[in-house]
């Protein structure tokens, strides 16, 4: 009984860590979980499909790339609550609001790391991958985009993390995964909501950041060769530098 009524207290007393809550509301968090995931992941590949194209007409035609990245900048510019207010008279009340927010949000990071990312392939490289014979498509898909792929991986990396954060403003149409909870606990001053549902943002947001960090290694693997590369090189001088002065 004295267990029971402890374990009960905590969710009277309105604390902020009160483990009854996570064990008797885990299926709405899982639920707000899931909704938080699919939004962020929908928002950031609609964005990738939006930014590539943008980024190969800036770097084709350069007179583009000043006005797209200012247009880009301008639009994340727009504080999140004023954008899907904007949004909410041409969607209505839905998903497709924060989604489309977030894609927009997500395209000044996304198409100035694609066009950085191209635009650091040596042109060695083109010339050679051109010599074999690649045509245009071929030499973008065969050699720059897997050189641009730390680049490119570096933007997605900071669009998800952000676009984690900005999904929780969507509670206010009623579609911010845990933003719902952090807003409905915020309303009700329902501590333990507002903590848990906070605490589970940031831990997705890490997760997602290592994950796609460990994403970048499996791509980039001569990344890792030039590095211990690099590394045989110092220790191997530092050696010889050693030997030197000893004798």
């Amino acid at each position: 009984m004295g267990s029971v009524a402890t374990k009960q207290s905590c969710l009277a007393a309105n604390e902020w860590i009160c483990g009854e809550y996570v064990r008797s509301r885990s299926q709405e968090l899982i639920d707000a979980t899931v909704q938080h995931v699919w939004i962020t992941v929908a928002s950031v590949l609609i964005g990738l499909v939006v930014a590539f194209p943008l980024a190969l007409l800036a770097r084709r035609y350069k007179h583009v790339a000043g006005p797209l990245l200012g247009l880009t900048t301008l639009l994340y510019s727009i504080p999140s609550l004023a954008m899907f207010s904007l949004l909410v008279p041409w969607m209505g009340l839905s998903a497709s609001v924060v989604i489309t927010g977030l894609v927009l949000y997500s395209l000044t990071v996304l198409v100035r790391n694609l066009m950085a990312g191209l635009e650091s392939v040596p042109e060695e490289a083109r010339e050679a991958a051109r010599g074999m014979g690649y045509g245009p498509a071929r030499l973008l898909f065969g050699v720059e985009l897997p050189l641009a792929v730390p680049a490119l991986m570096a933007g997605i990396r900071i669009a998800t993390v952000s676009t984690i954060a900005m999904t929780t403003v969507g509670g206010i149409v009623g579609y911010g995964g845990l933003g719902n909870l952090i807003l409905e606990g915020m309303d009700t001053l329902f501590k333990a909501q507002v903590l848990s549902a906070s605490v589970l943002c940031v831990a997705l947001a890490v997760v997602a950041d290592v994950a796609l960090l460990g994403l970048q290694r499996l791509l980039t693997p001569w990344e890792r060769a030039q590095k211990r590369a690099k590394t045989r090189r110092w220790g191997g001088g530092l050696g010889r530098r050693t030997a030197k002065a000893g004798a």
